[in-house]
């Protein structure tokens, strides 16, 4: 029934979260958005952005995707459904209410060849147990809280340790901002990578955000 009224009107729910404010999932068109107080958090524009950005990447490769911050959880639909990825995602999620939310709403959860970890994505990467065989293919970098990346995803402590996280030929796919001010913050980031990195920056994606694509050439 929501499915068939939103067609006519918006049908909103909000749920208060500690790490985000306000959630909203919003019944509109037929489609069920995930959306915090001024950005879509999962399956409306993000999913157009981040798949634009696996566009530009060669995924038939990819054999494990590190996803940093999991939302609702499109990109992870994306990935089944658009580009035929069923091996393992680990996803991790520092909101606990965005879990239940991916869990309840979208039916996104851990299953075999999906873990989702509860935990901040910056201590993650930092006590990550590093060996040769555990390096992942494809990291995909999207920690906003609310319309904002928390300035610790910027650091050189932070990418230090994405930058040996990433596998030979892997790529990294950086959402780093949804603010047209962002250029010289993000070529500081990417600057004394790119002995390891070839990059491509992708500005104004659906007409807002910046991304960032990270290759290792082997």
């Amino acid at each position: 029934m929501k499915r068939l009224l939103s067609y006519f009107y918006p049908i909103t729910k909000k749920i208060p979260s500690d790490v985000n404010g306000v959630l909203e999932i919003t019944w509109y068109n037929g489609r069920k958005i995930l959306n915090s107080q001024n950005a879509n958090y999962s399956y409306g524009s993000l999913q157009r952005i981040l798949k634009y950005a696996l566009n530009k990447i060669d995924v038939s490769g990819v054999q494990n995707v590190l996803l940093l911050g999991l939302g609702g959880g499109s990109v992870i639909r994306t990935l089944r459904e658009n580009f035929n990825y069923k091996l393992k995602i680990t996803a991790v999620e520092i909101d606990k209410s965005i879990i239940e939310i991916a869990a309840k709403e979208f039916n996104v959860c851990a299953c075999e060849n999906l873990a989702i970890i509860y935990g901040d994505a910056f201590n993650y990467v930092a006590n990550f147990e590093l060996g040769s065989t555990n390096k992942f293919d494809l990291l995909i970098i999207d920690l906003f809280i609310d319309n904002k990346v928390p300035d610790k995803f910027f650091s050189p402590e932070f990418w230090e340790r994405i930058e040996s996280l990433v596998a030979p030929g892997g790529f990294v796919i950086f959402n780093a901002s949804t603010h047209s001010d962002i250029t010289s913050k993000v070529m500081q980031l990417i600057d004394p990578l790119k002995k390891t990195f070839q990059f491509q920056i992708l500005d104004h994606v659906e007409g807002t955000n910046t991304l960032v694509i990270g290759h290792v050439v082997k």
